[in-house]
């Protein structure tokens, strides 16, 4: 986008968490398309830089915030940070997490314990600390609302073996989410799920040799979604007119069936 071209988030500010890669990266490229200044939150500073380099190449504004939002007070500066360097907090993407597969047998409660941290605890974190500074945005911005977008899964719908806590993290992001978009209505902000199904994403890297090699046997002959699918869907919900709220997304690949 030139800078000439307004989008329909031109002066809008949106905080991306677990930008440095996948969805994340590709959500803040879309964001930053449509107009918005996007801070970009993760731990990889590396990837971060490269990626704020890209969107400014492309005209757009990006700002690196480092942080591991399992800490709550990194978290909250995170938010903070957002706010007093871009102005302003008008969407925010909850997009970090991880998968980690394995029965209840021969899974290490460290393991769940870090699923846990980041799907859940993280994600609150942050909520908390950007909820005011949402409710402030759509009370002053031409927009007239703001938006909350949590990404979930499939995985939120469907219980399947040696993903019991993986579940358990996006069953109760889901349920999360519907009460806080109840929660929020009369404030205007709109507050939604995405759900996707199989994606060409790192989560996979994440998991030991042989469940790795299980997880990739079950989606063999899936074609994956990509990133920038994910992205499209959370750049459509976040650029509609403030009368128009979609709450819940499930983007599955075309030969996915659960």
């Amino acid at each position: 986008m030139s800078p000439s071209t307004a989008g329909p988030l031109d002066g809008a500010v949106a905080l991306v968490t677990g930008a440095s890669s996948g969805i994340g990266a590709a959500t803040a490229r879309r964001l930053a398309g449509e107009g918005a200044a996007v801070a970009l939150v993760a731990r990889r500073r590396d990837h971060l830089r490269r990626l704020a380099e890209d969107i400014t190449r492309r005209d757009g504004r990006a700002r690196v915030v480092e942080a591991d939002i399992t800490e709550p007070e990194q978290a909250y500066q995170a938010v903070q940070e957002t706010r007093e360097k871009l102005g302003r907090l008008d969407i925010l993407v909850n997009n970090a997490g991880v998968m980690l597969l394995g029965t209840a047998l021969h899974t290490t409660i460290e393991e769940w314990d870090r699923m846990v941290s980041l799907n859940v605890s993280a994600l609150l974190h942050v909520t908390h600390a950007a909820v005011p500074h949402l409710i402030d945005a759509a009370a002053t911005s031409p927009r007239q609302v703001a938006d909350l977008v949590n990404v979930s899964s499939t995985a939120g719908r469907v219980a399947r073996p040696s993903s019991s806590v993986y579940n358990l993290t996006k069953f109760g992001l889901n349920g999360f989410t519907e009460a806080l978009r109840q929660e929020l209505l009369v404030e205007r902000v709109r507050v939604s799920v995405v759900e996707p199904g199989t994606v060409q994403t790192e989560l996979l890297d994440h998991l030991g040799e042989a469940a790795r090699t299980a997880a990739l046997q079950q989606v063999g002959g899936i074609e994956p979604l990509q990133a920038a699918d994910i992205a499209d869907a959370i750049g459509y919900i976040v650029t509609r007119e403030r009368r128009v709220a979609v709450n819940e997304m499930l983007v599955r690949a075309g030969d996915q069936t659960w």
